[in-house]
């Protein structure tokens, strides 16, 4: 009969202690993946913070890339069972040890899954705090950038600063890849309200991407009724698609719109009539208030002095009239034009030397002296004349 002795225990536990840490968190994350697509989320939970706490006392360069899809993974399981607010503390710590570690491609997750968490509670003060006084390294991650030119974009949009969200949320549409259709919708779903914003339309094709039309159908409506000016057709549209603007978050910024949508039916009035009266202005843009005239008088007020349309108001007769519109080349309009297309292109130019990829160390190689070169050129000339003279002996 067989008896365990002291030296066969000895080397059982030492035959556990030999296994690899990263051998140790690979099998973490693929049971983490496992329970997620079993949708047990609490196992799961339970799964990713033992994960995290084994992390916590590792520190191997080797583990970064596992590290990395373990954060990913911990925050989704904790983000699935609405409970975000819990670990962001630990988020934080695990963020400041990756710097101190100069685990860049863990301080890009990291990063964006604070982000994250702020915006998923609303917090966009405390996100771009955060943002502000991170710094950010060279991106080793495609994915991770797309994601925070993402998040970056919906905080400027927060903060009224159209134009950089929109160049954050294009290049996040643009760069991602085609099979994450989810975070191309979002991307174009949140472009569409800041480009009607700024007073421009997106054009039709925006809408119409394989995969995106039925998504992407609530702000083509909302598109349509900006682009009219109809106040009316955009109140039933907002009303409509409620539920998927608040889904979507972007049910303040559509409320922001009510502005563009008056000021844009204004327009149209004015370049139709010459004269027309503040009565007939209430009742074509759908005024609904207890003093209709007196809305209509303060908002045509309020687009002449903000240059939206070039007209005069007759208190007196309660009319407003339209001025000739003169030559559109006769004003800055078009400079503006070709200088906002020269500078997408130039940024685009510019885009596309950073991805450029070269051989590494390419840059370190030493130019050759001229002295150098001379030697080399006699050399082959001296084994050329060599190499003649031996076909000469042959011949």
């Amino acid at each position: 009969m067989d008896i365990d002795t002291p030296s066969s225990a000895l080397h059982v536990s030492s035959h556990k202690q030999s296994i690899l840490p990263e051998l140790e968190i690979f099998t973490y994350l693929l049971v983490l993946i496992f329970l997620l697509d079993k949708k047990s989320y609490d196992k799961a939970k339970a799964c990713s913070s033992g994960a995290i706490k084994r992390l916590q006392q590792l520190n191997r360069r080797t583990l970064d890339v596992l590290a990395a899809r373990i954060y990913f993974y911990y925050s989704y399981s904790y983000e699935l069972t609405n409970s975000l607010a819990e670990i962001r503390g630990t988020l934080l710590l695990l963020h400041r040890t990756a710097t101190l570690h100069h685990d860049e491609l863990g301080q890009e997750t990291l990063l964006n899954l604070l982000l994250r968490n702020y915006l998923h509670y609303n917090l966009y003060d405390q996100a771009e705090k955060l943002r502000s006084k991170t710094q950010r390294a060279e991106s080793h991650s495609h994915q991770q950038l797309c994601r925070y030119l993402y998040y970056l974009g919906r905080i400027r949009t927060i903060q009224l600063e159209y134009t950089d969200a929109k160049d954050s949320l294009m290049q996040a549409a643009r760069k991602a890849p085609l099979s994450a259709s989810g975070f191309r919708i979002q991307c174009n779903k949140w472009a569409a309200i800041v480009r009607l914003l700024l007073g421009e339309i997106p054009e039709r094709t925006t809408f119409m991407q394989p995969g995106m039309r039925k998504a992407l159908r609530p702000y083509f409506e909302l598109t349509n009724a900006v682009r009219i000016g109809d106040l009316e057709l955009f109140r039933q549209v907002a009303e409509k698609f409620s539920s998927t603007f608040y889904t979507d978050k972007t049910h303040n910024l559509i409320v922001r719109l009510r502005h563009n949508v008056i000021r844009t039916g204004l327009r149209n009035i004015s370049i139709s009539y010459s004269r027309i009266s503040l009565t007939d202005v209430a009742a074509k843009l759908h005024l609904v208030s207890a003093t209709p005239v007196d809305d209509a008088e303060s908002i045509v007020t309020k687009a002449i002095r903000d240059g939206g349309i070039d007209a005069i108001v007759d208190h007196a007769n309660g009319w407003m009239q339209s001025k000739e519109t003169g030559d559109i080349y006769s004003t800055q309009e078009p400079q503006l034009a070709f200088h906002s297309r020269i500078a997408f292109c130039l940024n685009t130019h510019n885009e596309a030397v950073k991805a450029l990829r070269f051989p590494p160390n390419a840059h370190k190689k030493e130019l050759e002296s001229a002295e150098k070169r001379r030697e080399r050129q006699q050399q082959e000339q001296e084994l050329a004349k060599h190499i003649a003279e031996e076909d000469d002996d042959e011949f």
